[in-house]
């Protein structure tokens, strides 16, 4: 998806934290995750993955204030923090009209290894989103996995797909879908896939609704999605799919083990979601085969 290239990009909605080595060694634990989901399914405590001395720390730096010309050169940095307030714009509208209070979510950007409410983390645990910080977070290197380890199409939709996908997570914090599921079952209907598709829902949304939003001048952050750019969102989508994942890493599939849903079903959702907006989004209410 393109920017408008008079679109202005305060940066205010990212931060960057720590720009050491990394400590991890790429995306082991796979996918797109909630952090907590991670813990409940595996029993793992994810801060416990970094050692001693990792590279998290630190002060949080501010991206700077760039435009839409400098995020459609490639200016990694610009283009998640263009897409931020975009996402922040489209749900702080689209919320409220559903009967939700929206509140923005905090988003890092890190390299290596960061400390969060969820605990310490490092780029074996992929882009994720930390609810007792209301925080997304993505390891910026994780992007080049999603091309060479998992071989999506690429492209900035596809990253942009990423960060639509862990807001969704934040949306769902805050509208208490979370709350009471069960995350220690696995599945292709499972509670924690069903979180999964339907954040993929909320993303497709967005990228529907993306060329109306608007930076502080009313100018439209981006243009409308062309048909390329959707389908390399299909295919990231399609990369992180728990079949994908496994055929790829252990050669057969387990379904029984699934945490985040199939390649086709996470592809389903998310165009159910660019289809038919948020309303189409209620991955709970369909029957176990629907999912």
């Amino acid at each position: 998806m393109t920017f408008n290239d008079d679109a202005q990009i305060s940066g205010n909605k990212v931060k960057r934290r720590g720009r050491g080595a990394a400590v991890g060694g790429g995306v082991g634990i796979v996918g797109v995750i909630v952090y907590f989901i991670f813990q409940a399914v595996t029993g793992i405590d994810p801060g416990t993955i970094v050692p001693q001395g990792g590279t998290g720390g630190g002060s949080d730096e501010q991206v700077a204030a760039c435009t839409g010309e400098e995020a459609n050169n490639g200016n990694l940095d610009c283009r998640l923090a263009g897409t931020a307030e975009s996402l922040d714009d489209y749900w702080s509208e689209t919320l409220p009209a559903m009967g939700v209070d929206y509140r923005t979510p905090e988003f890092i950007l890190f390299t290596g290894s960061v400390t969060t409410g969820c605990g310490n983390a490092t780029s074996a645990s992929g882009p994720f989103y930390c609810p007792p910080d209301e925080t997304v977070y993505i390891d910026t290197d994780f992007y080049a996995d999603l091309e060479s380890k998992y071989g999506a199409s690429g492209g900035p939709l596809a990253q942009m797909y990423v960060l639509a996908h862990e807001w969704g997570h934040h949306v769902q914090n805050i509208s208490g879908i979370m709350n009471g599921l069960d995350l220690q079952t696995t599945g292709p209907a499972s509670d924690g896939v069903r979180l999964e598709v339907q954040a993929d829902c909320f993303a497709g949304s967005w990228v529907a609704a993306a060329s109306s939003t608007e930076d502080a001048s009313g100018d439209a952050y981006l243009k409308p999605a062309t048909d390329a750019e959707i389908r390399d969102a299909l295919s990231a989508a399609s990369a992180v799919g728990d079949d994908r994942i496994q055929e790829s890493t252990q050669g057969q599939v387990t379904p029984e083990t699934w945490t985040h849903g199939s390649s086709e079903s996470r592809q389903k959702w998310f165009l159910a979601g660019y289809k038919g907006g948020p309303d189409a989004c209620n991955s709970f209410e369909v029957s176990d085969g629907a999912v």
